[in-house]
């Protein structure tokens, strides 16, 4: 078995082991999306992220919260492949999918330490940046590198 399928576990076993971490006096980073073309945006965003903490544990939106949030082409691979993509990243401890349209419900069970989204957000916008602050944690947002996105590249593509 490779080393990234490990890595992509249920909900409850990724609460398993955000509550051994944090016991173990780690920091645990969250954060979420649709991850359906990985590209430089995405890898120097997640590596930000970690940076903020020991480790890194992503909601990957499942393909029909896709659907809904951009459309019927999308997305374009699968999540067992973004989730494959995303396990492949050393920097990237966990991966577990979630079906709803925002990762509420998913924060809310493993309270991380720190929520992270990019700059393109503010924290009083982030969905589940009450739930963290409530929690004692900390809610921030990362500058993303310009002219990268999933619907820029699949433009650029179309063109």
């Amino acid at each position: 078995m490779k080393e990234s399928n490990n890595k992509i576990v249920t909900q409850s076993e990724l609460k398993t082991r955000v509550i051994k971490w944090q016991s173990d006096g780690e920091k645990v980073v969250f954060s979420n999306g649709c991850f359906d073309i990985l590209h430089l945006g995405h890898i120097d965003y997640l590596e930000k992220a970690r940076a903020l903490g020991t480790r890194l544990v992503i909601g990957l939106n499942a393909d029909i919260s896709v659907k809904i949030l951009k459309g019927e082409n999308r997305p374009i691979n699968n999540e067992e492949a973004r989730a494959r993509m995303l396990a492949a990243l050393q920097f990237v401890d966990g991966v577990t999918v979630f079906n709803e349209e925002t990762p509420e419900k998913l924060i809310e069970y493993l309270l991380p330490d720190i929520l992270v989204k990019g700059k393109d957000y503010s924290i009083e916008n982030i969905v589940g940046a009450q739930t963290v602050l409530n929690n004692g944690g900390e809610v921030k947002t990362i500058n993303l590198v310009d002219g990268y996105s999933t619907t820029t590249l699949i433009e650029k593509i179309k063109n």
